[in-house]
C-alpha cells in the first residue's frame, strides 16, 4: 500500500468520523424520539384493547342474538325449576339436571378417592358441561339455556324434553347400560321448517375442568391427556405439560376423551364427529385441585325432520385395558373404537412386550389373589427366569475375557505407543477370536433388559388394579411413599422423599459398582484407565434417577428396586459358581484347536487375522519410511 492510498483512507474515516458526529442527534432530540416512542406504544396498546373489547362485545351481542332467537321460539322452556334425575347401577351414578337436560355429576364406584372416600366422584356441577347447538335459519337453539322436563324415568332411562312454542321440541333421550356406557340420542321434532334445506349437523360444545383424583399432583399430571381417536388413523392426544388452544384436527373423529390417569370421561359419536375440530388443553397450576381444563368444539350429524336421531355414547369409567377392551362389543356404534389405547402401553415395541406378555401375567396372578407388591415380584422373577440363559451366556464371555486378561495383556505388550492403539485393538480382537470369545457378548444384558424396563416404566403407571393396593410400609402403590413431606415445594426434589425411590437409587449404585467391577477384571492397558473415567458417570446416574423418580409411583421404584436385586444376586452367583482355572482349561483346549487346523476358526476370527496382518505391514511400511 503506497502513501497516497494510506492518506486516502484516513482522510475517508476522518469525514465519516465527522460525519457521524454532526448528524448525531441532540440529548433534546433523543428525549422527544422516546416520548414519541412511548406515546405510540401507548396507542398501540390502546388500540389492541379496544379490538379485544370490540371482539367480546361482538360475541355478547351475538351469544344475546341467539339467545333472543332461542326466546322468542322457546318461551315455554326459558323459566323452570332445576330438577336432579338420577340414573344408576352398579358400578355408576349419573346426576342430570333439567336445566341444560345434561349430566352434572357423575361418580364412579367401587373407587376410594385420595380423601378415603368410598366412590370416586368424576365431575360435579360447573366442572363439567355439554351444550348442543342448532342453528336455525332466523333463530339457534342453545340447548344449555333450556329447561327440559324429565319423562320415562327409571334408574337407567330418561328422556329430557324442551317444548317450542310451535308445538314442537327438542328431546334428549339417555339410557345408561349395565357398567359404564350411557347412550345418548338428540332429536327435534316439528322444526323441519327453521332449518335450511342443506342444514344437517349441529355444533357440540364440550368441557371439563379435570379434577386432581391421586395424592401425586405432578405424577398424575404427566398422564391427564386429551386423547381422541381418528375415524381413519389410531389415537392421538394434546400436549400433558404445555397449553394448547383451539388446535384443529383434520381428520374426522370416533371419540374425543377427557382422561386423567386412572379415569375418563369419552364421548363417541355414531356417525363420526366431522374434520377440522377444535380442541383444547390447559395444565392448571399445582394446588388447584384441578389438573386441566379440557375444551372441545365439535360437529356432527343432525337430522332437521326430526325422523333420525343424532345418536351419541358415553363412557365415563376406569381406564382399564380389559374393560374398555369389552365395553366396544357393548357399543352401538359398530365401530372398532380401540377405546383400551386410553391405556397407554408404550411405543410400538414396549407395547407389544406389554399388550402380549405382560397384560397377560398380569391377569393370571392378579386372577389368583395375590398382594399386588407379589404380583410385581413374581413377574420381575418371571422375567429375569425367561432372559437367564442369555445373562448367563454374556456372563460367561465377560469371565472368558477376565481370565484371559493376563495373556491379552503379554500378547499387546509391544502396542504401548499412542499410534500403535489400533494395532493393539486388532491384535486383541484377534487373541478373542482364536479363544473362541466375542467381547461384544458383554453388552447382552443391558440390550436384554432395557426393552423391559422401559416396558414396564409405561405399563405400571397406567395399571389401575395398583390403585389404593397397600404392601409392606407403601399404603398406595399408584403413587409416591413418602417417608417425610414438607408444604414448600423445592426445585428438583418437590415436597417429599419417596422411600421406594431411595431403595432404588441405593440399589441402582451397588449394582453398578459390581458391573463395573467385573468389566474393569476384564479389560487391557488403556481400557482400563477410561473405566475409571466411566464409573463417575455410572454414580451419577443413580442421583439423576433419584431426582426424575421421586415424583414417580412406588409400584414402578418398588419394581424397579426388585429387578436390580435380582440381578446382582444372579450376577453374584454366576461369579461364584465359576471355576476360572477350569474355564482357562477350556479356552486354552480351544486356542490349541484353532491353531492346529485354522481351517476350523469362525468367519469373524479369520477376518480378524488377515487385518491383523495387514496392520503389520502398514507398521512395518511406516517404520521403514521414517528410516529413509
Amino acid at each position: 500500500m503506497n502513501k497516497n492510498t494510506t492518506i486516502g483512507l484516513i482522510l475517508m474515516a476522518l469525514l465519516l468520523l465527522g460525519y457521524g458526529w454532526y448528524v448525531k442527534p441532540s440529548e433534546e432530540q433523543i428525549a422527544m424520539q422516546r416520548q414519541q416512542d412511548s406515546i405510540e406504544n401507548a396507542l398501540k396498546q390502546q388500540a389492541e384493547q379496544e379490538q379485544k373489547l370490540a371482539e367480546a362485545n361482538r360475541k355478547a351481542k351475538a351469544a344475546a342474538l341467539a339467545k333472543a332467537d332461542t326466546t322468542a321460539l322457546f318461551h315455554k322452556a326459558l323459566n323452570g325449576k332445576n330438577e336432579q334425575v338420577v340414573l344408576r347401577n352398579n358400578s355408576l351414578e349419573l346426576t342430570l339436571d333439567t336445566k341444560g337436560g345434561v349430566i352434572k355429576k357423575a361418580r364412579i364406584m367401587g373407587f376410594k378417592d385420595r380423601n378415603g372416600a368410598d366412590d370416586v366422584t368424576l365431575f360435579e356441577g360447573n366442572e363439567q358441561s355439554l351444550n348442543f347447538m342448532l342453528a336455525g335459519k332466523t333463530t339457534n337453539i342453545i340447548t344449555q339455556d333450556l329447561y327440559f322436563t324429565p319423562t320415562n324415568v327409571t334408574d337407567s332411562t330418561v328422556t329430557m324434553t324442551a317444548e317450542a312454542g310451535n308445538g314442537g321440541a327438542v328431546i334428549l333421550d339417555y339410557t345408561l347400560g349395565k357398567d359404564y356406557m350411557l347412550r345418548l340420542s338428540v332429536q327435534a321434532k316439528g322444526l323441519g321448517g327453521l332449518f335450511a334445506p342443506n342444514y344437517n349437523q349441529m355444533d357440540v360444545e364440550w368441557t371439563d375442568l379435570c379434577r386432581q383424583q391421586e395424592k401425586g399432583f405432578t405424577f398424575e399430571n404427566r398422564y391427564a391427556t386429551l386423547t381422541y381417536k381418528e375415524k381413519e388413523g389410531g389415537t392421538d392426544y394434546l400436549s400433558e405439560t404445555s397449553a394448547e388452544e383451539d388446535e384443529q384436527i383434520e381428520e374426522k373423529l370416533d371419540w374425543v376423551a377427557f382422561k386423567n390417569q386412572f379415569f375418563s370421561a369419552v364421548l363417541i359419536s355414531k356417525d363420526d364427529f366431522a374434520a377440522n375440530s377444535l380442541l383444547t388443553s390447559i395444565p392448571q397450576e399445582k394446588g388447584s385441585g384441578y389438573l386441566k381444563q379440557y375444551k372441545a368444539k365439535l360437529k356432527t350429524f343432525f337430522d332437521p325432520t326430526g325422523a333420525k336421531p343424532t345418536v351419541m355414547e358415553m363412557y365415563i369409567g376406569p381406564n382399564d385395558f380389559r374393560l374398555l377392551q369389552s365395553v366396544e362389543k357393548e357399543s352401538a356404534s359398530g365401530k372398532e373404537l380401540d377405546l383400551q389405547k386410553l391405556v397407554y402401553l408404550g411405543w410400538p415395541l414396549f407395547r407389544i412386550i406389554n399388550r402380549w406378555f405382560t397384560l397377560y401375567v398380569f391377569d393370571w396372578l392378579t386372577g389368583l389373589g395375590f398382594n399386588m407388591g407379589i404380583v410385581l415380584i413374581l413377574i420381575t422373577l418371571l422375567l429375569k427366569v425367561i432372559t437367564y440363559p442369555l445373562v448367563k451366556k454374556s456372563y460367561m464371555s465377560s469371565a472368558k475375557m477376565r481370565v484371559l486378561r493376563p495373556k491379552i495383556e503379554e500378547a499387546t505388550k509391544q502396542y504401548d505407543k499412542p499410534e500403535d492403539q489400533m494395532m493393539k485393538q486388532q491384535a486383541m480382537m484377534s487373541m478373542y477370536a482364536k479363544y473362541g470369545v466375542s467381547p461384544l457378548s458383554g453388552c447382552l444384558p443391558v440390550l436384554i433388559q432395557m426393552p423391559i424396563w422401559v416396558a414396564m416404566f409405561n405399563f405400571v403407571p397406567n395399571a389401575i388394579q395398583l390403585r389404593g393396593e397397600s404392601f409392606l410400609w407403601i399404603s398406595d402403590l399408584s403413587t409416591y411413599d413418602p417417608i417425610i413431606e414438607w408444604n414448600k415445594n423445592i426445585w428438583l426434589i418437590g415436597d417429599h422423599l419417596s422411600l421406594t425411590c431411595i431403595l432404588f437409587c441405593v440399589a441402582n449404585v451397588l449394582y453398578s459398582i459390581m458391573s463395573m467391577r467385573q468389566q474393569r477384571d476384564q479389560m487391557v492397558g488403556q481400557q482400563a484407565e477410561q473405566m475409571k473415567m466411566m464409573q463417575w458417570m455410572m454414580y451419577i446416574m443413580p442421583l439423576m434417577f433419584f431426582f426424575i423418580f421421586n415424583d414417580y409411583s412406588a409400584g414402578l421404584n418398588f419394581y424397579y428396586f426388585i429387578s436390580l436385586f435380582f440381578s446382582a444376586a444372579i450376577m453374584w452367583l454366576l461369579r461364584k459358581t465359576t471355576n476360572d482355572e477350569k474355564l482357562l482349561a477350556i479356552l486354552e483346549a480351544r486356542y490349541q484347536e484353532n491353531k492346529n487346523n485354522p481351517k476350523k476358526m469362525s468367519g469373524m476370527a479369520a477376518r480378524l487375522e488377515e487385518l491383523q496382518r495387514q496392520a503389520a505391514e502398514m507398521q512395518k511400511m511406516r517404520e521403514q519410511g521414517r528410516r529413509k
